[in-house]
């Protein structure tokens, strides 16, 4: 198949009874810029900041692809740099078709894509943006990947699985990543699945500022299962307030049993930390558990709001004063409309990263 043969559409927008010569035409009008239109316009946009020398040099650029355009473009507009142009297209079949429209020989190149919904097209459409990057000899590929779609499988739990997070690694090293750049994986131990440096950041602090401002009476971090406990204490030293666990167990994919409470909860505010919001079952479970064993009030935060198949109604309908998430991946329509849902902007954590790294200077300083 060939794309003169084949029907061409700009992503995310169509060029609807358009010719296969027109359609293409018209696609190599589009940019990074023209995808933002259809990203999610709800989240709280990242603090403004004056250009910095990076926007003199010449050897360092920013691209994006289609998952979340929204946050590339607060990242460059955060470092005071224009966002990459590049043409993004689909064949009527669905193959995807991308090509750089700036030269890139030698330039320190970011390339912003999370593997978010739906996930094995973004991360399909980031390897052929990474080949097509390689091929125009640019000096250094850093993938930043907000949300590291497969991280949940890190291991094998059961007979005759995929250790598909270690594949999605070999399969970034390979297309020609130099270097990696990640928004709180699920488990810290996927950072040595690749073979090039890695540097993984946390949304904690965007989250802690937001928490600490809100001055919560009687506030208790808790965390969903032993394997947030980690994550948990550090968000909780961080405001002061004590720790709650819940005891869960998974009974299926995506179907957890809330079991027992592991800590005070009565009569306080408790605050739900977790890193992924999917499916809300295990949010609503939990927060039902602690409002059983008395508490007040129950908010929620996470940094990766996936939100997949029922869980925007279960938030809507739950018990839960307000959930807190990140924009590493964009809402849907019908998660913007639910007022209990609040989105937070990492453009400016990412920015700082990206300054740091191209600008060879260290990256810990974002942690804390």
């Amino acid at each position: 198949m060939s794309k003169q043969d084949s029907t061409v559409v700009s992503s995310p927008s169509s060029s609807n009874g358009a010719s296969p010569a027109q359609a293409e035409g018209d696609a190599a009008k589009s940019t990074a810029a023209d995808l933002s239109a259809a990203a999610s316009s709800s989240t709280k946009a990242a603090p403004a900041k004056k250009p910095s020398r990076l926007s003199e040099d010449r050897r360092f650029k920013i691209f994006s692809g289609s998952a979340n355009v929204a946050l590339a473009e607060e990242v460059c507009e955060f470092l005071g740099v224009p966002l990459g142009q590049v043409r993004l297209q689909q064949f009527s079949d669905g193959e995807t078709h991308f090509q750089l429209l700036e030269n890139v020989r030698g330039v320190d190149v970011f390339l912003v894509q999370p593997t978010s919904f739906p996930v094995d097209k973004h991360l399909v459409e980031l390897l052929i943006m990474i080949d097509a990057l390689r091929r125009a000899s640019a000096g250094r590929i850093t993938v930043v990947v907000p949300y590291y779609g497969y991280a949940r499988q890190d291991r094998k739990d059961r007979p005759r699985v995929a250790i598909t997070s270690k594949l999605v690694a070999d399969l970034l090293v390979t297309a020609g990543a130099n270097r990696a750049l990640f928004v709180d994986l699920h488990a810290a131990q996927i950072q040595g699945f690749f073979n090039i440096p890695v540097d993984h950041l946390f949304a904690s602090p965007v989250l802690v500022g937001y928490f600490r401002d809100l001055n919560l009476p009687n506030l208790t971090v808790v965390s969903p299962d032993a394997g947030g406990v980690e994550r948990a204490r550090f968000f909780a030293k961080k405001l002061e307030v004590p720790l709650a666990i819940v005891d869960k167990r998974r009974t299926d994919i995506n179907v957890t049993e809330v079991m027992n409470v592991i800590g005070d909860v009565k009569g306080r505010t408790c605050l739900i930390l977790d890193d992924i919001v999917d499916t809300a079952g295990t949010l609503v479970k939990t927060a039902e558990a602690l409002l059983d064993q008395g508490a007040s009030e129950v908010y929620a935060c996470a940094s990766h709001a996936v939100l997949s198949g029922p869980a925007v109604e279960r938030i809507k309908n739950s018990r839960l004063k307000e959930l807190v998430v990140s924009n590493t991946i964009p809402l849907t329509e019908a998660a913007q409309a639910v007022s209990k849902i609040k989105v937070l902007s990492v453009a400016g954590l990412l920015g700082r990263a990206i300054e740091s790294i191209h600008m060879e200077t260290s990256v810990s300083t974002l942690f804390s």
